[in-house]
């Protein structure tokens, strides 16, 4: 076979197998999460990941429909409900990573939305505070795994810069399930009376049947991993490991400087196998990281890794926007005047811009190879936003507000959740710096709950400073990252790291560690800015 053919062959295979897993990964993930959203009281995170996000934002839409009357609710107790939540969401979300290389992503992410799926149906019998109180800690529990659970699992089935796409895809569909959401309460609330529940309560309850009955679709179409993909023929299976294998880092074997397998695709084409040869275990993704066990050195690196906690406390920035934005939008729409139905419709305008948006920066990002950057350019979008917020004299100023503080806040999140899954290697060490971002990025939700208080409508200015003041932070902290990765990469380019092979030889000469070297240790690897 000519090298043209070689090219023209693996240019057609990639873009079968991308097409393949792009139809049977991302579609179950996208809509579960979204519905999840929105029937958890706050619209956060296409099938798990839209049932997540329509079941926590559906609590915004049930207070205007009538929750607080009917549960007498009063002062910031409202608040208090909402800010538990991350409390049990917080706590699960290491441990959840932990468990999902053990049970296996197909298995374990419809699991906790099935679990979440329940609770939120029995949101809707809830009479009290203490009720609502009790709910809500289970609910955080139910759900505080899926998004770290979910970054992990596309880590593993697409190369470093194809994986922006397919988060910001995915993410997309947490902005739709806002708009989603509140065509849906509409429609829901027309129920009210129906087998003598208001018409609040057929929200959580309709919204967490669906999302149980999305999760048993995913429990049987999303795969363990590529190479027991039953979608992809033996050829494509093949193809598509060895291609995910190219991606990965020069490998030490035992200790030994290995070089990375060069991999003949037009002997593979004609053998329709991958064979084990020039000392290279890991053919398929399955064996990768079936190889690494448990060590506690590896949960240490990821603790550790500065870019963890710049991008952590980031998106906590971050996180205090879209939380409160998403909780707090159908009560802001309220206090312009809007009410009832016209008030749930007018809470789906502002999320359009933030889908398209979300997916063009997702597109040019893995491109370009950039992270950090996309963000530095879309968080001002947001900030002028808050800005116009806190000046506008009329209620259409404030109302057109909302437009920029969606398509800057929501188009940033796949950026910063794409560069740990980029920047770091070994599957406990990514497992640890993925799952802590989130969990330092989620106390965010602490002050999100707290920063738009009733004695504030309608012009929310404290509420929206406070969301001002830590997007400012989110940029500063973002520009430190580039600075960081641009630094790293220069010295490494010096030959400046070459340290690091050394200090890896040593630690498996004396067995401390059996973990892989990690596409971040070795002094080739380049960071993604």
């Amino acid at each position: 076979m000519t090298s043209p053919d070689i090219v023209d062959y693996e240019r057609k295979m990639t873009r079968r197998v991308l097409w393949k897993l792009d139809c049977h990964v991302l579609p179950p993930l996208a809509l579960a999460s979204s519905i999840f959203i929105d029937s958890s009281f706050d619209n956060e995170c296409t099938q798990l990941w839209l049932a997540n996000f329509i079941d926590r934002s559906n609590v915004g839409n049930a207070r205007i429909a009538g929750l607080e009357t009917d549960t007498h609710l009063h002062g910031n107790q409202f608040n208090t409900v909402l800010a538990v939540f991350y409390v049990s969401y917080m706590l699960v979300e290491m441990p959840s990573n932990w468990i999902l290389k053990k049970m296996g992503a197909n298995r374990w992410l419809p699991i906790i939305v099935c679990a979440w799926g329940i609770v939120t149906t029995l949101t809707g019998l809830v009479h009290n505070f203490g009720g609502i109180l009790a709910i809500r800690i289970v609910l955080g529990a139910c759900e505080g795994g899926l998004l770290p659970g979910m970054i992990l699992y596309l880590s593993t089935i697409y190369k470093r810069h194809e994986l922006q796409l397919r988060v910001g895809i995915f993410y997309a569909s947490a902005s739709l399930s806002g708009a989603f959401g509140g065509l849906l309460a509409t429609a829901i609330l027309k129920m009210d009376g129906i087998g003598g529940l208001a018409g609040w309560r057929w929200i959580f309850i309709l919204e967490g049947i669906c999302t149980i009955l999305f999760c048993l679709v995913a429990l049987f179409v999303l795969p363990a991993d590529i190479a027991s993909a039953r979608f992809l023929t033996t050829e494509e299976r093949e193809f598509a490991v060895a291609r995910f294998n190219l991606d990965l880092p020069p490998k030490l074997a035992q200790g030994t400087d290995g070089e990375r397998n060069s991999v003949d695709f037009s002997e593979k084409k004609k053998q329709s196998e991958i064979r084990r040869e020039n000392a290279s275990d890991d053919i398929t993704t399955g064996a990768t990281q079936e190889e690494e066990q448990f060590e506690w050195r590896e949960v240490m690196r990821g603790v550790w890794d500065v870019q963890t906690w710049l991008t952590g406390f980031a998106y906590f920035g971050l996180i205090v926007s879209l939380y409160s934005y998403s909780l707090f939008l159908p009560t802001i729409v309220a206090g312009l005047g809007y009410t009832g139905s016209a008030a749930q419709l007018h809470t789906v305008p502002p999320y359009v811009p933030a889908v398209v948006l979300t997916v063009i920066v997702a597109f040019l990002s893995d491109r370009l190879q950039w992270r950090g950057p996309f963000i530095l350019i879309c968080l001002p979008v947001a900030i002028v936003g808050y800005i116009v917020a806190i000046t506008a004299e009329t209620n259409t100023g404030r109302y057109a507000a909302v437009f920029l503080m969606a398509t800057g806040v929501y188009s940033s999140g796949p950026s910063i959740l794409s560069i740990l899954p980029n920047n770091s290697n070994g599957h406990y060490k990514r497992a640890t710096t993925t799952a802590l971002q989130l969990a330092v990025a989620n106390c965010g939700g602490f002050v999100a709950t707290f920063a738009y208080t009733p004695d504030q409508a309608p012009k929310y200015i404290r509420g929206h400073t406070i969301s001002l003041c830590f997007l400012i932070l989110a940029w500063i902290l973002i520009a430190a990252n580039v600075c960081y990765c641009l630094w790293e990469n220069k010295a490494r380019a010096e030959g400046r790291r070459q340290h690091n092979l050394t200090q890896y030889q040593e630690l498996w000469d004396s067995g401390k560690t059996r973990a892989p070297i990690g596409r971040d240790r070795h002094p080739d690897f380049r960071f993604t800015l």
